[in-house]
Formats: structure tokens, sequence, C-alpha cells
């Protein structure tokens, strides 16, 4: 069924597209962005492009080149954001917006929120921890101006999240349960991606989210520093948690692993026709009961 056809998008909503230029895209991002693209023309909304570069280790030009040659590609042109890389150097770099992000950190912190941690990820799979953190520095009182350490988010036990799910009403999580205490600053003093993300989406108005399933944790991390913060309607946005697209062995497409690029397709003469018929087949499984 075509996305205009669906009678469930809120209306004028307003999402993002938020690749990370650490890589070349695949398809399951090219995926995701349609998804977005495609909810906001069938509601009436608009769409923001906002690429998010915070781990500027890992930012190269090429990246950031081929996230406008897919946008490009797939027929994608946001109403908002950049319009080319020397616009978002010049204009959209997250870097520009640190300020902002480590406000809200600081409010964390002037709340009680946070405590410093001086675990690095070695010493934390050394203690045999398979996923997030274990609480190794909870009750330590580090200084938070000691050198080398990050700041931590206290997620207490019980703490739950929940939100509107399109399709599919209120969903909740348990946020302890799912992940461990984030870092909302690094080592280096950089705001960290919980923080960003909900910031920028907080800023920029956004109203309908588009990401993987595998970010369920962060939506409800991203919820639970909202409410700490008292920033406006924290669960006023409605979610879309789309399935991951997976490789021959099971396994979710990924950059660090090599995923088929977008880029390599393009410049084989290839048209997006296939990602748009994936990105059809995410719609139905999102809305799986009520997509007929």
């Amino acid at each position: 069924m075509p996305f205009a056809d669906l009678p469930t998008w809120p209306p004028g909503l307003r999402t993002r597209i938020a690749p990370t230029p650490s890589g070349l895209l695949h398809a399951g991002n090219g995926a995701s962005f349609l998804l977005a693209w495609q909810a906001a023309r069938a509601a009436g909304g608009d769409v923001l492009l906002r690429i998010d570069d915070l781990d500027a280790e890992r930012v190269r030009p090429e990246y950031i080149a081929d996230i406008f040659g897919t946008l490009g590609w797939l027929g994608i042109h946001p109403d908002r954001g950049p319009a080319d890389a020397a616009d978002f150097d010049a204009h959209w770099s997250q870097r520009l917006r640190i300020p902002r992000y480590l406000e809200l950190v600081d409010r964390l912190r002037s709340g009680g929120h946070l405590y410093a941690c001086g675990c690095s990820r070695k010493d934390i799979a050394s203690r045999g921890a398979t996923e997030g953190y274990d609480g190794h520095c909870r009750l330590r009182g580090l200084s938070f101006d000691a050198p080398e350490v990050a700041w931590r988010l206290r997620i207490p036990e019980g703490t739950t999240a929940q939100w509107t799910e399109w399709a599919h009403g209120r969903r909740s999580l348990d946020l302890a349960r799912a992940m461990g205490d984030p870092v909302v600053r690094q080592r280096d003093g950089r705001p960290a991606y919980q923080v960003a993300s909900l910031a920028d989406d907080n800023d920029f108005g956004i109203t309908f989210v588009v990401r993987g399933e595998d970010l369920l944790p962060s939506t409800a991390c991203q919820l639970y520093i909202a409410s700490l913060l008292e920033l406006p309607d924290p669960g006023a946005a409605t979610f879309m948690h789309h399935p991951l697209l997976r490789d021959a062995g099971g396994e979710k497409l990924a950059k660090s692993r090599g995923a088929g690029s977008l880029r390599a397709l393009r410049e084989a003469g290839e048209g997006p026709e296939g990602i748009h018929r994936l990105a059809e087949d995410l719609l139905r499984a999102c809305g799986a009961g009520r997509i007929s």
C-alpha cells in the first residue's frame, strides 16, 4: 500500500534524516531515509537533514559528500538543513552547537543526575560486562573535574519510558534493564550522542522520529533525559522503529562491517528502485496488523 494511502500519519509532522558520516551509506540507511521522507510527503510535513558529526575523528569529506549524493540519487530533497557540504560545514555542523549540548549536560549535573566515571572500555570489558555499563563508579565519588573522566547519567532501577509508536499506540521500555548508565559527556569533554540527538530534535521541533529498532534504548534514554530537563512535551513525538536490514549471515548491515555501499550502486549505473522497494517492505513491517 502506498504511503499516502495510510490514514495514520500525524498531520503536518516534522521529521529528520540524521546520517552519521563515519562511512559510506548502505541499503539500510537509504531505506530508513525514504521512510522519513515519504512519511513527511504523505502527511504534508517537512524533513530536516541533520548530519551527526560529533564523532569528529571518524568524519571524512568523502562521507559527507556521499550523504548528498545518496539523497539526490534517492530523490530526497530535504525542506530544511544544509544544501551541500560547504553549507553544512559553515552553518549546520554539530560542532557549532556544542555549547547548547554542554548547557544541557550542566543542567543534568546541577540536578544531581550525573556521576564521574574513570572506566575505559577496556576496564569495563575486563570485568566481564557484555552489554552497557556495570555501574562500577556509581558510588566512588570521583571528582567531575578529575582528568580523563566521563560523566554518566544515573538511571535508577525501575525507570521506564513511554512513547507513541506509529501504527501501534503507546509503547514502553524498562530503561534500567535495557541500558546501563550512559555517558553524556565524554572523557575529552565533548558531549555525547544521547544529549546531542535530544537537543537537536527538541530545538528543531521534530515531532516524528524514524529510526532502527536497535535504537529503542536510545529513544527511552532521550525521553528520560527530556523529562529530567523538563523540556517541552518530551513525550509528544511519534516514533517509528523499523526492523533492521541484515546480511546473508544474519548480521545487521553496518558501515563498520563493510556493508555494500549505495555509492557503488550509483557508480555502476543502478537506479534507486530497489531501495524504494525495501522502504515499502519496512513500512509494511512497522505497520503489521494495520496495513492490508
